[in-house]
């Protein structure tokens, strides 16, 4: 079986998470990766079993790849998509796809003039109950939506000495907690109700106005443990919490909350649906369950299990019930997908992975939420 040949840009938390996956379809070769140095590419291509290294990654893009993978940090999105798409690749890229709607906008037009496959990585779509809730909306079972509402929580910069490129506008753009995992959170709701939001109302707060910037390098997720001389003070300037009302075009209302700092909450993505016959809530930490609530009726949990899910989503199920999947293998089924168009060569008619039209969604959403949070007001999308 001839593969197909990919390489990956960036190797810090995401970028091995994209291999380990891509490596579990069984028909793509990892052939290639760039990182920020050759010194430091070559030693992540050993351990990562890649046999090719650049510590430029323009230099990546003229191998003989069929697919780049692009999981650098986000103010080189627009520059890397650009210019993989202009050497005839096929383009995965995290999220945000730019930093600004133009640059995006930009990428869009030119991924549909090269005819090439387009992606941005918002994998929480691919836990199967969010298919299976997709479905289960699209086919009336919940009747009129009247509301949708949750939360997204994490406590990795909970610390004053918690630090990340992603503290810094000019690497990560003018929002962080929204642009960072509320663009997950909106992707999510709007794909699983097949609604679109319309108009925001934004409340941001920073509540470390001045972090610890370590001195040394330390990884995203990494144990922090420097002394008080290894660090110098850095103003913050984007949010760590926001809270955003939202309007849905059909007349559906809802909330959500965005907190980086929400002590013991790792990394929970979570919303409840209050339709007009069921009710549903779903976190990303218990993924193989969703609360299923009647007026009339017993309640329910309903779990992740081939003989219990619409048959349109079993092929997001690849153990029995009981035998959990989790986040790696939201990615796994992602790409599954993707690579079935990569090998066809052409986007799909039809489609659930998120393309660059979702990038650019989000990057809209996201410059609404601010305008909203400057202005304190509703602002429509």
């Amino acid at each position: 079986m001839e593969k197909i040949k990919t390489g990956i840009i960036g190797t810090g938390f995401i970028g091995p998470a994209h291999i380990e996956a891509l490596r579990r379809l069984g028909n793509v070769e990892i052939a290639a990766l760039a990182d920020v140095d050759q010194r430091t590419a070559e030693s992540k291509a050993a351990a990562l079993g890649v046999p090719s290294a650049f510590g430029n990654w323009r230099d990546l893009l003229n191998e003989n790849l069929d697919v780049v993978h692009i999981c650098s940090p986000n103010f080189l999105h627009y520059e890397m998509a650009k210019a993989a798409l202009l050497a005839g690749k096929h383009v995965v890229c995290e999220k945000p796809l730019t930093l600004t709607i133009p640059e995006a906008e930009e990428l869009v037009l030119l991924a549909e003039k090269k005819q090439l496959i387009n992606v941005v990585h918002f994998n929480i779509r691919y836990y199967p109950l969010m298919r299976q809730l997709k479905e289960m909306i699209k086919k009336g079972e919940f009747g009129e939506v009247f509301a949708i509402h949750g939360s997204y929580l994490q406590d990795w910069l909970f610390y004053n000495t918690d630090y990340n490129w992603r503290l810094e506008p000019e690497m990560s753009g003018k929002s962080r907690a929204v642009a960072d995992i509320g663009s997950h959170w909106m992707d999510l709701v709007e794909y699983v109700t097949g609604d679109r939001i319309s108009e925001v109302c934004a409340d941001f707060a920073t509540f470390h106005k001045t972090r610890k910037k370590p001195l040394k390098p330390v990884e995203t997720y990494a144990g922090k443990i420097l002394k008080p001389d290894d660090y110098k003070d850095v103003e913050i300037k984007t949010e760590d919490y926001a809270t955003v009302m939202l309007r849905f075009e059909n007349g559906a209302r809802g909330a959500l909350t965005v907190n980086q700092v929400a002590a013991g909450r790792k990394n929970r993505c979570s919303f409840e649906i209050n339709g007009s016959r069921l009710g549903a809530f779903w976190e990303s930490e218990l993924p193989n369950q969703m609360w299923i609530g009647r007026r009339g009726g017993n309640n329910e949990l309903m779990l992740r299990d081939q003989a219990l899910v619409h048959e349109e989503v079993r092929s997001l199920v690849d153990f029995p019930g009981g035998h959990n999947e989790g986040f790696p293998d939201t990615s796994k089924q992602m790409f599954r997908e993707v690579y079935a168009a990569v090998k066809k060569g052409v986007m799909p008619d039809s489609y659930d992975f998120p393309d660059f039209k979702s990038g650019l969604r989000e990057l809209v959403l996201n410059e609404k939420i601010v305008q909203s949070a400057e202005k304190r007001c509703w602002i429509k999308i």
